[in-house]
């Protein structure tokens, strides 16, 4: 299991939203001083596709989520403290089946 973080300090939140697909899964960027980002969000209930510019990792803070790749056969089953990592110029299907699911998005160089 990974040491998924609780907090975050001497950041900038910015409080404009980012909702995507009607409300369903909703995040707030943080930016750290050194000009790094990172998103912090909640998953609805339902199936949802992503496309990526840069490479991510996404950690899963509570909840749980199936996620197939693009590219990738198969699927994985993510739950509370467990990461997995979207190369960059792709994308991903996720879904929640139940409750919230909610993540730290930290984009990668």
């Amino acid at each position: 299991m990974a040491n998924i973080p609780t907090e975050f300090r001497g950041v900038t939140a910015v409080a404009k939203a980012n909702v995507y697909f009607d409300g369903k899964v909703v995040s707030h960027s943080i930016v750290f001083p050194d000009g790094s980002k990172k998103t912090l969000g909640l998953i609805y209930p339902g199936k949802f596709h992503f496309n990526t510019g840069a490479a991510e990792r996404m950690e899963i803070i509570a909840g749980e989520c199936i996620v197939k790749l693009d590219g990738q056969p198969g699927v994985a089953t993510y739950t509370a403290g467990q990461l997995f990592d979207v190369p960059a110029k792709s994308g991903f299907d996720i879904e929640v089946r139940t409750g919230i699911c909610e993540y730290v998005c930290s984009f990668l160089p």
